[in-house]
């Protein structure tokens, strides 16, 4: 692959810290090199080395690609109406799920695999260059199966989520479908996942369900996550916690003690504040968590319930607004904070040796994420240090 020479960038969002100015590690009047699909260099333009192509991006503000760590994007069908009820006032609750059962088992593979690559590509124009896939809309070993496959045709972060709520043949007998969860699909789909998640809630599955979950995911060599205190205070926290899950996602009713947890330990917080604004829920408190030192990610949690949104841009502007976090701390939450939920160092960071995953802005500075909520920013997108065609965005 040929070498790519980025100059004029006015603002380079690195972060790392010992490439440049605060947490972020900001080089003003940057220039990035990529070759070979990495990172090659970083600096200052003036002493930018020579490559095979060059561009000059005027002062514009240069990012790593956002990391989008939770998503849910196979699926059929869409939920406008329940939407609707929610905003005249139908409070949010779990079983709406149920409805894109349906959908997703009576759709074909092709249907599902059309909806997925659409969204895909929707991230992608929105800056995510890396996007986690749960499964979790099938919840029969056959549908589940096929999700799994699905996902794994546009992403190596595949989780599965076959404990997302009982399906309605089961509601009677949660503990039946747990059991095949275990026996089963986990066997079938492990083959196509990375990562294995439950939803841990009061209308879904309890401590003990969720535990027998995740640990007979951990047998079969996936890593554990967890939905977890989404709609209110409960176990999920601490069983992330206890068993050393990658990130516990939604902490949105936390306990100090809960807290606490998180901080001595490496599970990451994902905060979905796309979720609470479609649910009218509380936000998670942001800044609680960040002040106790826990590692903070944030993620758009695309769904067509409870968050059918795409854009991470989005989420930063209402964390900074709404959950107090800074803009500094949004842009790293939604670049290196995902990462580290995805336990990758590869991604979300502009140093040499990572990914060259990066996005150019149509703003001077990352701070125009927050300060212009709503205006589609992304000017360019790279990917292993290619230019992703905005046709094909």
């Amino acid at each position: 692959m040929a070498s790519t020479v980025l100059t004029g960038i006015g603002t380079l969002v690195t972060n790392d810290p010992g490439l440049g100015d605060g947490r972020l590690g900001v080089i003003r009047d940057a220039a990035v090199v990529f070759d070979d699909g990495i990172v090659e260099w970083v600096g200052r333009s003036g002493a930018a080395p020579s490559g095979d192509y060059g561009h000059d991006l005027g002062g514009r503000a240069v990012l790593p690609g956002f990391v989008e760590s939770h998503s849910h994007l196979v699926f059929a069908g869409e939920r406008a109406d329940e939407f609707g009820a929610r905003m005249s006032g139908t409070l949010y609750a779990a079983g709406g799920i149920r409805t894109t059962i349906a959908a997703t088992r009576a759709a074909t593979d092709d249907e599902l695999r059309a909806n997925t690559r659409r969204l895909m590509n929707e991230s992608l124009r929105a800056g995510s260059t890396t996007v986690e896939c749960k499964t979790g809309y099938g919840q029969s070993v056959d549908s589940e199966l096929r999700s799994s496959k699905i996902a794994a045709e546009f992403t190596d972060e595949v989780t599965l989520l076959a404990a997302h709520v009982p399906p309605p043949e089961f509601a009677d007998r949660v503990d039946d479908y747990v059991r095949m969860v275990c026996d089963e699909m986990i066997d079938a789909c492990a083959p196509y996942a990375k990562w294995i998640d439950v939803f841990c809630e009061r209308g879904a599955f309890d401590r003990d369900q969720a535990h027998a979950v995740l640990t007979a995911g951990m047998a079969k060599g996936l890593v554990p996550r967890v939905h977890g205190n989404q709609l209110r205070t409960g176990p999920g926290v601490q069983l992330a916690v206890e068993l050393g899950a990658a990130s516990v996602d939604h902490v949105t009713y936390v306990t100090t003690a809960d807290i606490d947890a998180l901080a001595h330990s490496s599970t990451v917080a994902t905060l979905l504040p796309g979720a609470d604004f479609s649910t009218r829920n509380k936000y998670p408190d942001a800044r609680a968590l960040i002040d106790a030192g826990v590692t903070v990610a944030l993620g758009a949690d695309c769904n067509p319930g409870t968050s059918y949104t795409t854009s991470l841009p989005f989420c930063i502007a209402i964390a900074v607004r709404d959950m107090r976090m800074t803009p500094e701390e949004a842009v790293w939450s939604a670049t290196a904070g995902g990462a580290r939920a995805l336990r990758r160092n590869d991604i979300g960071v502009l140093r040499p040796g990572a990914k060259a995953d990066a996005i150019a802005l149509d703003a001077p500075s990352y701070l125009h994420l927050a300060y212009r909520p709503g205006v589609p920013l992304i000017h360019q997108v790279w990917r292993a240090g290619a230019a992703v065609d905005s046709a094909n965005r």
